[in-house]
């Protein structure tokens, strides 16, 4: 397989963390299985093959869709030929690029023709080979959703936001309510509105993120390390949370799948 890894411009650098390009032309190559992480993050997926359709469980996906938060993991079926583009939102984007409420989204996905199609998106994308271009046509499309969108983030909930991922989901949340003179319940069901859960949620979902980063980076001796590190009670509750969020044990996980796309890997076994 093949993986690229795209900037975006500067008008979308606030929403957009990076676009993602992913193909498979092996001879002879199988049906292929994905498991798609719990990472707190929102974004768009084309995926073309000649060879049939990409499914979850018993659902047949588009070939252009946008998804939400997920907080479980899943296995997409692929075919073993195809090409992939995707986009890796930041976890406002469902509420500040489409004006939507985040939660209708989280844990499913829909066609993106929806917002696309008097874009003729689909259609540009089936009919371009080139990664460049296809990201160029995304970005477009993206940058005339943000110009239309009436429903922009409070400046409270970026605020939030990047103190929950700063902290590695660490903060505790009566300091978020108190600095934003939000009630528990304000806080959360704007939070809920902009980024598709509950804050606590996505607080523990930040923090497994940031004990899977440092299991990739191997700075650890011991899985005890990590657990401390980031603040999990033990070793058994950090075993708890990533088979919650990942589908397995950190050591089974990493024997078992190829992590080309972050948060995206291949399951081989």
């Amino acid at each position: 397989m093949k993986y690229l890894q795209l900037q975006p411009t500067p008008a979308l650098r606030q929403y957009v963390q990076y676009f993602w390009a992913l193909e498979s032309y092996e001879p002879g190559a199988g049906p292929r299985n994905f498991v798609t992480i719990a990472d707190g993050f929102p974004g768009i997926i084309f995926h073309h093959s000649a060879d049939g359709h990409t499914s979850q469980g018993d659902k047949i996906l588009p070939s252009l869709y946008l998804y939400g938060q997920t907080t479980k993991y899943t296995t997409i079926a692929s075919p073993g030929k195809f090409r992939s583009i995707g986009v890796y939102f930041y976890p406002h984007a469902l509420r500040s690029v489409f004006g939507i409420d985040a939660h209708e989204l989280t844990d499913t996905c829909t066609d993106l023709d929806i917002f696309a199609a008097r874009y003729r998106l689909r259609e540009q994308l089936f009919n371009e080979q080139d990664t460049h271009t296809c990201v160029g046509l995304i970005s477009s499309f993206i940058e005339q959703c943000i110009c239309r969108n009436k429903r922009k983030l409070e400046p409270v909930l970026h605020y939030s936001l990047n103190e929950i991922i700063h902290s590695g989901g660490n903060i505790p949340l009566a300091e978020l309510h108190r600095k934003t003179h939000n009630t528990e319940r304000t806080f959360e069901r704007k939070f809920r509105q902009a980024v598709g859960m509950q804050p606590r949620l996505f607080a523990r979902i930040t923090r497994f993120q940031a004990a899977l980063n440092q299991l990739r980076s191997h700075s650890f001796s011991k899985l005890s390390d990590i657990a401390f590190e980031q603040e999990y009670a033990d070793q058994s509750h950090f075993i708890r949370a990533f088979k919650e969020f990942a589908g397995d044990t950190p050591k089974r996980f990493y024997k078992s799948t190829l992590e080309m796309v972050e948060n995206f890997p291949e399951r081989l076994v």
